[in-house]
């Protein structure tokens, strides 16, 4: 064992100990893997002091002080893009304190802070803001049946190349451009498709796809309202509503006397807002499939043929979980929650959706308060009760 290493208090008075009962120095050091400096040193300071413990002090003092600390975590929270170098040369000019820029890592991550990828948003004005809070506090008090009328509709384009940063490869360290390692990326060709798709409680349009060109206000009539959208109008009848978002071939003076002579409602829809549209989930779930499909796509035809079959395969379950977790949060307005505040959350929301999934849902929830599993026992409609788990376990409902 090196002089460096420590050894903790109990190995310390055991070794003491067999001094003390006459046991040499050597045998000791043989037994317990240690050099005979470090057998020297702990023998002459209990010899000296009477103590074992270790000096306080001893080791290398930290290169910064709990007040440089601090100051490292605030710079970096005011300002969340600076790298650890532009830190350290901060802390420099600030206390005169040098330090590397492994340190000053060392320092954020102790404070809970780690380099992480950010999450992206679209930019927001000010009055995008206020739209779009109009529009949630507009339709905050709809029903699941008001719901049910909406055909949320939106396109995305999927490519053979993709730039997405979630890919990840095993390597060993130093190995990082062998040709093994390195994956062949155009980011301004490879072809891709364009398709459109819809998507409401308990339905689902078939997916379509643009063979070629630019989707115009006479491409997006012929080849989905009056295919897609216009059967579905009169499946549901005069309250169905579509939804799309203010691109300029839905807002297109050919595409508005069409819906008005089918006598299609169409649902306002605040700028700059795919993050409300449930479907943006279901891309999601859809480019996730075709990204495991093993071969992948390798020509556009091969990607069609790909996007047809997942989107077929797509469950309706799914996609109605990703539709609820939207259009029917529940928001708990006191800082606490009690017991008859959650029986009100399970009566207004978990149990109706649960009545539409029975059979097949089980109710699932933490191991919270004794009082939440009681009220969650009592609250459920009759026939629940062997559907209910109380340990976290998977379930189809999970909020």
């Amino acid at each position: 064992m090196s002089n460096l290493q420590r050894l903790d208090d109990g190995m310390r008075w055991r070794i003491v100990g067999r001094l003390e009962s006459g046991q040499s120095q050597i045998q000791i050091c043989r037994e317990f893997n240690l050099t005979p400096s470090v057998m020297c040193n702990l023998w002459k300071q209990f010899q000296d002091t009477g103590s074992i413990e270790r000096k306080p002090g001893q080791g290398r003092p930290r290169a910064t002080t709990a007040t440089e600390d601090r100051y490292l975590s605030i710079i970096e929270r005011r300002n969340r893009d600076a790298a650890a170098s532009q830190l350290s040369r901060d802390l420099y000019a600030a206390t005169g304190t040098r330090v590397l820029r492994v340190t000053v890592s060392k320092r954020l991550h102790e404070t809970g802070l780690f380099v992480r990828r950010p999450a992206v948003c679209i930019p927001l004005t000010s009055t995008n803001r206020r739209v779009r809070s109009a529009w949630c506090s507009k339709h905050r008090d709809w029903s699941m049946d008001q719901w049910a009328t909406v055909l949320f509709t939106h396109e995305s384009r999927f490519s053979l190349n993709t730039d997405s940063r979630r890919t990840f490869i095993w390597r060993e360290p130093g190995t990082r451009y062998l040709p093994s390692n390195v994956r062949e990326i155009d980011h301004y060709g490879g072809g891709g498709l364009m398709v459109w798709a819809g998507i409401m409680l308990d339905g689902q349009t078939p997916l379509h796809v643009f063979e070629r060109g630019t989707v115009t206000c006479v491409r997006y009539r012929d080849e989905i309202l009056e295919p897609s959208v216009r059967l579905f109008r009169g499946a549901v009848g005069p309250e169905f509503i579509l939804m799309d978002d203010n691109a300029r071939p839905h807002r297109a003076l050919l595409v508005d006397e069409f819906l008005e002579s089918e006598d299609i409602r169409r649902m306002d829809w605040p700028d700059r807002s795919p993050d409300l549209n449930p479907i943006e989930h279901v891309w999601d779930a859809l480019g996730r499939a075709i990204a495991t499909r093993n071969p992948p796509p390798r020509t556009i035809q091969e990607m069609k043929t790909a996007l047809l079959n997942e989107w077929d395969q797509l469950p309706q379950e799914m996609i109605n979980c990703y539709l609820i977790s939207i259009i029917r949060p529940f928001f708990f307005a006191e800082t606490s929650v009690t017991a008859n505040i959650y029986l009100d959350m399970l009566q207004s929301y978990a149990i109706p959706q649960m009545q539409r999934l029975q059979p097949t849902d089980i109710f699932q929830q933490d191991a919270g308060a004794r009082m939440f599993e009681h009220f969650a026992g009592t609250g459920l409609p009759t026939g629940y009760p062997q559907g209910y788990q109380g340990s976290p376990l998977g379930s189809a409902l999970i909020f």
